[in-house]
């Protein structure tokens, strides 16, 4: 597999479309350059299985280079990983992503959206934020590696009540 950097000005066709199990090879490697303690190939695999969530990858120029994966817990979408390589970081890629996502989402009636993101990972935060999260709580030493505190963070459903 031939990795092509997201570096300059040299990428342009973009496109995010649903996960598929080809994918996990790409996904897997993006997971463990990004997390401290990244999913399995057998947890990704398992969510793709999983009927009603949400697997989302983006393309650049052929290749994978982002994912999202997302879940309804009752009547909440609980946002459970979004990571972007990072030679393509801050080229707007995870916007993308959370766009695809809400598009998809707010077909559904549900209360609203969810997620635990590091304390620490300021730069998503802020992501969020932009995306009309709020944040709600902090579930206090969260992460079993170093047992960094979890922001959580809300966003209300913005459709239309049935």
């Amino acid at each position: 597999m031939t990795v092509r950097s997201c570096e300059g000005d040299g990428f342009q066709r973009r496109l995010v479309r649903a996960m598929q199990f080809t994918d996990l090879e790409a996904v897997v490697a993006i997971e463990r350059e990004t997390f401290t303690l990244p999913w399995s190939l057998a947890v990704f695999s398992g969510q793709l299985g999983r009927p009603g969530g949400i697997a989302l990858v983006c393309e650049v120029d052929g290749e994978t280079v982002a994912y999202l994966v997302a879940d309804m817990f009752v009547d909440v979408w609980h946002l459970m990983n979004l990571s972007v390589r990072e030679d393509c970081r801050r080229r707007h890629i995870a916007s993308e992503l959370l766009e695809s996502y809400f598009s998809i989402t707010e077909l559904r009636s549900h209360r609203g959206h969810t997620l635990e993101v590091r304390a620490s990972n300021t730069g998503a935060i802020d992501l969020y934020r932009s995306f009309g999260f709020v944040t709600t709580g902090v579930r206090p030493g969260y992460y079993s590696d170093d047992h960094e505190d979890a922001v959580i963070m809300w966003k209300d459903w913005e459709g239309e009540t049935a």
